[in-house]
This record gives C-alpha cells, structure tokens and sequence, in this order.
C-alpha cells in the first residue's frame, strides 16, 4: 500500500505601524483690551445714639429690648441712701439708619483672548 503524502500550508500576517506627518497646526493669540466703567450699589450703616434721662428706682436691672429699629439698653447705678436702691438712669435709644449709595464709576481694564488655528500641509509630501 502507497502512503500518500499531502502538504498542510499556513499563512501567517504579520501588522505594523508607523507615525506618519498629516499635517501641521500654527496656532497665533492676541490680547485685546477694553476699558468698562463699573458702579455698585454700596451699603452704609449708622448709628445714632440718643441719651434718655429717666432717673427711676427699680427694684432690679431692665431687660435691654428692642422697639422697632430701635435697641435700648438700661444703664443702672446704685445710689446710696438710707437704703440702696436701684435707680434707673438712663436708656440708650439706638436706632440704625441704613442708606445705599451708588459708588463712583471706576475704569477697570479687562483681557480677552482671541486664538486663530492655521492648517498647513506636513513637510517633505506634496501635495497631493
């Protein structure tokens, strides 16, 4: 009996890579400047404080309260006399005023930028 004798081929592939040039970017910036005037709104505060005799005796220190936009504080002293005693002297009045002014227009300098992308062909390919 003849042996028969059949050859099995195989191919094999074999992938690489390289980096090629595609082309080039030129990138340029320019700095652009504008002068803005600028006004707010500024808020102020006041105190006014108003100082109010009452000259009362009191058997103990008040509690400071409040009346509408107005704190008062009790101020007691003790005055000697045959007996102490506590004497309401005075109250402070303290109202708050509040008032908003608009600031003076200032010159402030503000930057922007402005970027510009150029495509120019890779060197060394023609062109087409």
């Amino acid at each position: 009996m003849n042996e028969l004798i059949v050859p099995v081929v195989a191919q094999e592939l074999e992938v690489t890579k390289r980096t090629i040039e595609s082309g080039r970017v030129r990138i340029t910036k320019q700095v652009h400047e504008r002068v803005e005037a600028v006004a707010e709104p500024l808020e102020r505060e006041r105190v006014f404080v108003e100082r109010v005799a009452i000259n009362q005796v009191v058997a103990e220190p008040p509690a400071t309260r409040q009346e509408g936009d107005t704190l008062i504080v009790p101020v007691v002293e003790e005055v000697l006399v045959v007996e102490k005693r506590l004497v309401l002297k005075e109250e402070l009045h303290i109202t708050r005023v509040r008032s908003v002014e608009m600031s003076p227009p200032e010159h402030v300098t503000l930057r922007s930028e402005e970027v510009q992308v150029e495509r120019t062909p890779p060197r060394g390919r023609d062109g087409g």
